[in-house]
């Protein structure tokens, strides 16, 4: 299951959080921030997916992340290689390295990066 565009941003503010109350995750927002009503609602859908629970406290709710960051976004690049580059991480590499705006700079790092994951296999 997928976040919407909105429940992404709410998400990235919680897990930076770690856990929060309405108000710390409207706090988090840059202005103008969405209205609490707004950020309830994707509080409901993000808990009914599976993303977000929340422990009680009288009338407030904590909230905190089920699902870590870096699994997400792992899902979320896979599906992408497998959906429009055939399944092919080299694909997607070529795309990603020719069609990116990464300085020489960059680009040695990721040579880097991926020699060592080389040497580690």
């Amino acid at each position: 299951m997928q976040l919407s565009k909105s429940e992404e941003e709410l998400m990235n503010h919680l897990w930076k959080l770690e856990k929060g109350f309405m108000k710390d995750l409207l706090e988090a927002y840059p202005d103008p921030k969405p209205a609490p009503t707004t950020v309830a609602t994707l509080l409901k859908r993000m808990t009914d997916k599976g993303f977000v629970a929340y422990n009680t406290f009288g009338k407030s709710r904590e909230y905190f992340p089920l699902v870590k960051k870096k699994a997400y976004f792992s899902k979320h690049v896979n599906g992408l290689i497998k959906d429009f580059f055939n399944d092919s991480a080299s694909q997607f590499a070529s795309f990603f390295t020719k069609e990116t705006n990464l300085s020489k700079t960059e680009l040695e790092e990721l040579k880097k990066l991926i020699d060592q994951q080389i040497k580690n296999k």
